[in-house]
Parts: structure tokens; C-alpha cells; sequence
């Protein structure tokens, strides 16, 4: 029976308009994509993303390798858009008796990033790679989750928009599901058991 539903951050809960990163590499005539090979290579986003540097040093070293550090500023000064209906679903999972939390691998300003949202209030827990570590889909990351809440992983559901970091999950018997909408999600929630109207 599922008792905790963890969600992913980006690509679930928090989203940002590709439109804004081209407009910076127009303006400073960076190749399209080139922010982004950058910021998330190997093995910078593995640094940043386990706690070794900080965010604003992988901010500076992403400037470094594209060449323009104002560039680099305003793509990590980026607005994030919150999926609410991802939030309204969450509230009624936990009016079903179910906690929630989230996993994301993130930088050491993610607590501040997720109070400037408003949203750090609305999950149980959350956890954090540079904190914990250990980043998706690395099952370290996922047994930290499953030791601070005192669950098994057949008690958990977890959710990714990113089907590779599924894999450490599902390692350790955690449900999992691939996410694309909202729809499909409430449709795997009610499929497992969770008692939501359809």
C-alpha cells in the first residue's frame, strides 16, 4: 500500500520557459544550447548537485565556459513558473491520509528557491542531493528518503519527469511513474490505490 507519494521538482512541480534561455544566448550570440550542455556536463552538475561547490560557484564556472559571465547570471536568475494543479493534486493526497515530499537534486540554495515559491510549506519533507549527497538515480539518495521516513519502498510512489532517474528507485521496490500531466498522474495514484475521485 502506498503511504508516501515523492515527487520530482523540475519537470513537475517547477517549470521554466525554454523561450527566456534562448533569448539570453540571441542576445549574447552563444550558440542555441550551449547554457545548457554547459550547466548540466559531467561532471560540473555532479559537483553542484552533491554539495562540493555552491551555486554561485557553478554559476561563475558556467560562465567561464561559455565565455560570458552576465549570460551565465541572468540564465541562473531565471523565473520558475509552479504547476498548481500538481500542488491541488497533492493536497488531496494528503487529505487521503498519505504524506508527501519531495527528491530533487538541487543546489544549496533550494530552500530559499522553494520559500521564494511559497511551496516549501505544502510537502512533509524535503530533500535535497546537495544536502543528502547523493543525486538521482543514485539508490543512496532514495534510501535516504525511505531511512528519514521510516517507510519501505513498496509504501512509495515516486514521480520523475526523467525516466533514468526512475531506475534507482525502482531498485529498491519503489513504485514509480514516469511523469507527463497532471491527468495521468491522478490516474497512476488511483490505480495504486490511493483513494482519489477519478
Amino acid at each position: 500500500m502506498i503511504r508516501v507519494v515523492l515527487l520530482d521538482l523540475d519537470g513537475v512541480i517547477r517549470h521554466f520557459d525554454p523561450s527566456y534561455t534562448a533569448d539570453i544566448e540571441n542576445r549574447y550570440n552563444l550558440q542555441r544550447g550551449k547554457l545548457a550542455s554547459c550547466a548540466f556536463a559531467h561532471p560540473l552538475i555532479d559537483q553542484v548537485t552533491t554539495g562540493q561547490i555552491t551555486r554561485s560557484d557553478w554559476i561563475r564556472r558556467i560562465g567561464q565556459q561559455v565565455g560570458v559571465a552576465q549570460a551565465a547570471e541572468e540564465w541562473g536568475a531565471q523565473p520558475a513558473r509552479v504547476e498548481d494543479s500538481v500542488l491541488m493534486l497533492m493536497r488531496e493526497v494528503r487529505d487521503a491520509g498519505l504524506r508527501t515530499a519531495v527528491l530533487t537534486n538541487g543546489t544549496d540554495s533550494i530552500s530559499a528557491e522553494l520559500s521564494a515559491l511559497g511551496i516549501a510549506c505544502q510537502f512533509d519533507a524535503i530533500f535535497n542531493s546537495a544536502t543528502i549527497g547523493h543525486a538521482k538515480p543514485d539508490r543512496r539518495a532514495f534510501e535516504h528518503v525511505l531511512d528519514a521516513l521510516s517507510v519501505k519502498g513498496s509504501e512509495v510512489l515516486f514521480v520523475d519527469d526523467s525516466a533514468s532517474n526512475l531506475l534507482g528507485a525502482e531498485r529498491l521496490s519503489i513504485h514509480t511513474h514516469l511523469y507527463t500531466d497532471v491527468a495521468t498522474l491522478r490516474a497512476a495514484l488511483i490505480a495504486g490505490g490511493v483513494a482519489l475521485t477519478a
